[in-house]
């Protein structure tokens, strides 16, 4: 496989499937399966999926609540949409933890960087719910983050187009897909990929992401085996990408496997 630990990330409007709001359970098994095929080739898979199809936090001052009350509701929904994944992915068999910004002790566990990095070396996926724990941050941009603190090869961001167009392709048929871009280039060109937080995160970790369509069934294992899938985005617009060595989650003190026999478990 190409790589090795990838960090997928899929919207919550996604898992609506035909509806107009909640969870479609075909949808939600045939996300599982995908992940599940992918996990069974050894690739270490971590998760972030968003909260939009129950509850989105930017949707609080339309009902006249305070915007941090409603980031904190988008988080808890972003909770639940982890829960059904997890019990989907279980049901297949697939070991999978589910790891909280926010503490819910009753159905999961809080975030610690090292225990996500020891589920992941023992092949389980993990899955991060509630964003960061803290408002004002969007998912892309917990996705984003978490990809860095694991050390993840990649960002893989799911949607329901297959890639980065010149424009709108659902509006614009004359729209045209990039299959390569650099960062600078999204930026200039003012394309829509993640929020400005997040897409800086990885610019700045130079941590490559992928946009793709996860609707289509085997484009998952498809991309993590090296085919050409979406489009890639990364520092030179090629496919030579590194994580930057100087960042935090790369020093020596904090090298994977030096979690304690605590963390261990």
């Amino acid at each position: 496989m190409k790589y090795n630990r990838i960090l997928l990330k899929l919207s919550g409007e996604a898992l609506m499937g035909k509806q107009q709001y909640g969870i479609d359970a075909e949808r939600l098994m045939q996300y599982a399966e995908e992940i599940r095929a992918v996990a069974q080739t050894g690739v270490q898979v971590a998760i972030v999926i968003g909260g939009g199809n129950i509850f989105r936090g930017v949707q609080a001052e339309a009902f006249g609540l305070d915007r941090v009350q409603g980031d904190y509701m988008g988080m808890l929904a972003t909770v639940i949409n982890s829960m059904a994944l997890q019990s989907a992915l279980e049901k297949l068999g697939v070991p999978t933890r589910l790891l909280s910004g926010v503490t819910i002790q009753r159905v999961c566990e809080p975030y610690i960087r090292r225990r996500a990095l020891r589920h992941l070396e023992k092949n389980r996926v993990v899955i991060f719910g509630a964003g960061i724990g803290s408002p004002y941050f969007t998912t892309d941009s917990a996705a984003s983050l978490r990809a860095i603190e694991v050390e993840a090869d990649v960002v893989l961001k799911g949607t329901r187009v297959d890639g980065i167009y010149t424009a709108d392709p659902e509006k614009d048929p004359t729209a045209t897909r990039y299959p390569q871009i650099t960062f600078d280039e999204v930026m200039e060109k003012n394309l829509n990929v993640m929020d400005m937080t997040a897409f800086t995160l990885c610019k700045e970790n130079n941590l490559p992401i992928i946009v793709f369509d996860m609707n289509k069934e085997g484009n998952l294992q498809r991309l993590v085996a090296g085919e050409t899938v979406g489009t890639l985005v990364t520092m030179n617009g090629d496919d030579t990408h590194r994580l930057d060595p100087s960042h935090s989650a790369l020093q020596p003190d904090l090298k994977r496997g030096s979690a304690t026999p605590a963390e261990q478990a």
